[in-house]
């Protein structure tokens, strides 16, 4: 049985005993000589084309050390992180979640819980699927020309530039999507083709196929090409494509249909996350309030559904207050009124942040891409080590 090399960087002399220790008691791991260098540790994660374990202790130079864990998760494929830490805090737990290390476990180390934790740690290497759960988040409004189509690009994007995942971006307009002439691509494949494909389609398959945003993680999915192949298709089919696409993306933005035919709500059922688009002014506010109204019918739980208030000017009429008092909900997140950046990035089809990403529309998207990833590694990740934190 070929071993799994294990490198350690701890600055406590005492951790690094234990570590060594238990890492000992494991037939099926192998020991590197540590050093607490860390160009050499680089060099020789780089240089093992086998499976390596880094165990890192973050008690001592947490930000040099979230640092070196982005780079090995970045450089090293074939490298598993496993972080540990003295009193950890919910935000440090997130930012080294975030940097690329999968498992963590509190110092002063217990036997058990380091021996669970490597052994969820090796069985990385054998899952062929996503380690975290997909998230599916859909952008709606049953309003048109708010920018609910600039918002999911931009967002979907960011997520795939901040998560370093896969992001698929699907566009369910069917008769009038707009993503491939924001993203200015011509895809070879559209929606129609993969629901008529379904039960042929692998994750080969998906990452060759679907329409690869640059250099980026980012795929998209387009809308049918015709009217007529957007009327075959049936509710049933966006469920067994969202069941697909699972499998292969960490994350799935939707640009969702401003209806609520049987397609558009199989979507937003689907869903994980509604951000539910509006503008402020009366009549947008209303139709928000009436789409609130309707998905508590449809028994979605409230933090399923979070308002998104697009084109904000400080200086508007309507306060943040009124419309939160309108909608007796809070505003979960407010996009700064851009018309010039907006509008340029639209007509040279491209995102924001590739025309200027210093603009106050573009550093917006960017950092509500990083509140959903923080708010979705709280779900995925938190919940394991609540009881270590109250200990």
């Amino acid at each position: 049985m070929q071993k799994i090399s294990t490198l350690i960087l701890s600055d406590e002399y005492a951790t690094e005993q234990v570590l060594k220790l238990f890492v000992s008691e494991f037939d099926n791991l192998e020991l590197i000589e540590s050093t607490n260098n860390y160009s050499e540790i680089m060099e020789i994660l780089s240089n093992t084309p086998d499976k390596t374990i880094f165990i890192v202790d973050l008690s001592v130079n947490k930000q040099e050390k979230l640092d070196l864990i982005l780079k090995v998760t970045s450089r090293c494929p074939n490298c598993k992180v496993l972080a540990l830490a003295d009193n950890p805090s919910v935000d440090l737990i997130i930012q080294i979640m975030r940097a690329g290390a999968r498992e963590f476990i509190p110092v002063p180390i217990i036997k058990n819980e380091f021996f669970e934790a490597i052994n969820k740690t090796i069985s990385q290497f054998e899952e062929t699927k996503k380690i975290n759960k997909c998230k599916i988040i859909s952008v709606f409004s049953n309003k048109g020309g708010i920018g609910k189509t600039s918002l999911a690009t931009n967002l979907a994007l960011e997520l795939s530039k901040i998560t370093k995942e896969n992001v698929a971006l699907i566009d369910m307009n069917f008769q009038m999507g707009d993503i491939t002439t924001f993203l200015d691509l011509k895809p070879s494949f559209n929606i129609s083709y993969m629901l008529e494909n379904i039960d042929k389609i692998n994750e080969t398959f998906l990452l060759s196929t679907l329409e690869k945003y640059k250099n980026t993680n980012l795929y998209i999915l387009a809308d049918p090409p015709y009217f007529k192949q957007a009327d075959n298709i049936q509710a049933k089919q966006i469920t067994k494509l969202f069941n697909t696409l699972k499998d292969t993306f960490s994350y799935i933005i939707v640009d969702a249909e401003s209806s609520f035919n049987a397609k558009n709500i199989a979507t937003l059922d689907n869903s994980d996350l509604i951000l539910l688009v509006t503008v402020a002014n009366l009549p947008a506010l209303r139709n928000t309030q009436r789409c609130l109204e309707l998905f508590e019918k449809l028994g979605y739980d409230k933090e399923k559904t979070q308002i998104v208030v697009n084109r904000y000017m400080e200086n508007d009429e309507i306060k943040e207050a009124d419309i939160e008092k309108v909608l007796s909900k809070d505003i979960y997140w407010k996009i700064p009124n851009n018309y010039f950046a907006i509008m340029t990035a639209i007509n040279k089809g491209i995102p924001v942040s590739v025309l200027n990403s210093s603009t106050n529309v573009a550093q917006s998207y960017k950092d509500l891409a990083q509140k959903i990833s923080d708010n979705l590694y709280k779900q995925n990740m938190i919940l394991k080590f609540e009881n270590i934190l109250k200990q």
